[in-house]
């Protein structure tokens, strides 16, 4: 994907990520390879795929949670740096995952859990004093997400998909301009799906940039035109939705036969009928 040009004169806007020949390598094998991709600033993706394909390492190179081999020129550029700064990267990018919920264990109230956002804490630091302007933060997110009423709630007390919403808005306090969906919707009921999602498109419809991770066609929010299908440790395809979620690819992808619909611009997979 070329870079995105920007309207001022002919000045070119770097895209928001670039990968460029990049292999990651643990113990001999690599368990990802991605010759290009390039993300625009504000652009949404879906990265679809099965169990072990890639999905999360392809994450990790982005949160620069893991790197590739070395190259004369970095893999991995952000914003057009070759060598950006963690902390830069950790203020555009908020990430939201199953995994993080896994690490609730304290009773707070949510309004606590979403403060510790400011300071990358589960609950607020120790020995760090939280101004009024920090709790007025943390109850604007909340109530960005129609959850203000959770505010006072014991977080163990809450459903799995309030607590899902609740850490949303824990990455909301800091303002990010993406927002990272790692299988948001593990673990839910519908309800809790069905409002996790509809935060996706409040956020999407807001201009936050959604980088949705996920094994289902269904996650994908109809504002997510772009998908990234990954298999066998390597991007299988890259296209819109129109494209590449039919019948065809979904079953090369997950090498069973399945069968897709759309509806009002949301897509379902199904098991193919068996003769």
């Amino acid at each position: 994907m070329e870079e995105a040009r920007i309207d001022a004169g002919s000045a070119v806007m770097p895209p928001l990520f670039r990968i460029h020949d990049a292999e990651v390598v643990r113990a001999g094998k690599t368990i990802l390879r991605v010759d290009d991709f390039s993300l625009a600033e504000g652009e949404h993706v879906a990265l679809l795929g099965s169990n072990g394909a890639g999905k999360s390492t392809f994450i990790q190179l982005l949160t620069r949670e893991v790197f590739p081999l070395y190259r004369d020129e970095p893999p991995v550029r952000f914003r057009g740096q070759e060598r950006p700064l963690l902390d830069d990267i950790k203020r555009a990018l908020g990430i939201v995952s199953s995994t993080m919920h896994e690490q609730v264990r304290v009773h707070l109230p949510a309004e606590e859990i979403v403060c510790g956002g400011i300071f990358g804490t589960l609950g607020l630091p120790m020995h760090r004093e939280v101004s009024d302007a920090d709790h007025a933060r943390a109850l604007e997110a909340l109530d960005r997400l129609h959850i203000a009423s959770l505010a006072d709630r014991d977080i163990m007390t809450l459903s799995t998909g309030q607590v899902r919403r609740v850490l949303v808005a824990r990455e909301l306090v800091r303002n990010p301009s993406v927002l990272v969906f790692d299988e948001p919707c593990t673990g839910l009921d519908p309800q809790g799906m069905y409002h996790l999602r509809e935060t996706m498109r409040t956020l999407a419809a807001e201009g936050c940039s959604i980088i949705l991770v996920t094994h289902y066609p269904e996650d994908i929010i109809p504002a997510i035109d772009r998908v990234l299908l990954i298999k066998d440790a390597s991007i299988f395809a890259d296209g819109s939705k129109h494209e590449l979620l039919c019948d065809d690819v979904m079953s090369d992808l997950f090498d069973v036969p399945l069968t897709v619909s759309e509806h009002d611009g949301w897509y379902s997979l199904y098991g193919a009928h068996q003769g």
